[in-house]
């Protein structure tokens, strides 16, 4: 009895192994894996899920200027559409899903500050926005952030807004904090809160909501400047280099004003000539 037929298969079998996984070399990797997604493929992205013109989902679908530059970015990075896994990202919950490892980069109309790059870090700035006040239409007693004395303002949980009135405008002000804008909107609407702060370009989103048309308005009266950047892991700078590069082409490309225009453009909100911002060098 021979056994060199056996043989010769297992040796033919081991060369095709050899040739197909060569000492050293990895399997080939799903696209964009390289760029923060992991071997699985994917990326999570955290967004807001509720600021029209922004981040808004509506059934299963997602929308707004920040989806718009992710989606771009992500496409860069080698993801496709399907690739994307959406994860809502509040604005107390944003260095924490980061950290944890939930999302991989937010856009989620996230100001730079140097507090917050003691935990994250940044690519961009992407847009320059400025803080405002949001108010129901027939107010006229409140005219900027020093009118607010003895008047319920309200802003999110962990941002940091109505603080900064309090502290440097109306020291009077009652500060009142929700999870989320939209519920700040509605309080106000309804007449249990007479103002809202936040950036001026997510409340011209909200202002030019159907139900609310006629209704609220912006005062228009900026008194900060809002960068809104890219958050990903600290110390990420090959990540946080891919993003600068893709963020620039969608500006060179006009991409990023076709955007704009689309999303925040029907709210009539006008951007300060500071856009589109240079992106900070990585670090």
């Amino acid at each position: 009895m021979t056994r060199k037929p056996l043989a010769i298969l297992a040796g033919a079998l081991l060369a095709v192994t050899a040739a197909c996984t060569a000492p050293g070399s990895t399997p080939a990797a799903p696209a964009g894996s390289g760029a923060g997604g992991g071997a699985t493929g994917s990326i999570t992205i955290g967004i807001k899920f509720d600021q029209p013109g922004l981040g808004l989902k509506e059934g299963s679908g997602y929308s707004g200027f920040d989806v718009e530059v992710a989606k771009f970015v992500a496409s860069e990075l080698g993801y496709s559409a399907n690739q994307i896994t959406w994860k809502e990202a509040p604005s107390a919950q944003r260095e924490t899903l980061i950290e944890g490892g939930q999302v991989q980069l937010v856009f989620a109309t996230y100001s730079i500050t140097d507090a917050r790059k003691q935990r994250v870090s940044f690519a961009g700035p992407y847009f320059i926005a400025g803080q405002d006040l949001l108010v129901r239409a027939d107010d006229t007693s409140i005219t900027g952030p020093d009118a607010l004395n003895g008047k319920k303002l309200c802003s999110v949980t962990g941002s940091t807004s109505a603080k900064k009135i309090k502290d440097t405008y109306s020291q009077g002000v009652d500060l009142q904090e929700l999870d989320t804008y939209s519920k700040c909107v509605t309080a106000l609407a309804a007449g249990t809160l007479d103002a809202v702060t936040t950036d001026n370009v997510i409340l011209a989103g909200y202002a030019a909501q159907d139900q609310y048309k006629g209704k609220l308005k912006v005062v228009g009266k900026t008194f900060s400047t809002e960068r809104y950047g890219v958050g990903l892991k600290k110390g990420d700078t090959a990540l946080c280099t891919k993003v600068n590069t893709a963020i620039a082409k969608m500006v060179s490309s006009g991409a990023w004003q076709t955007a704009l225009d689309k999303t925040v453009g029907p709210s009539g909100f006008k951007p300060s000539g500071d856009n589109p911002p240079k992106a900070d060098p990585c670090s």
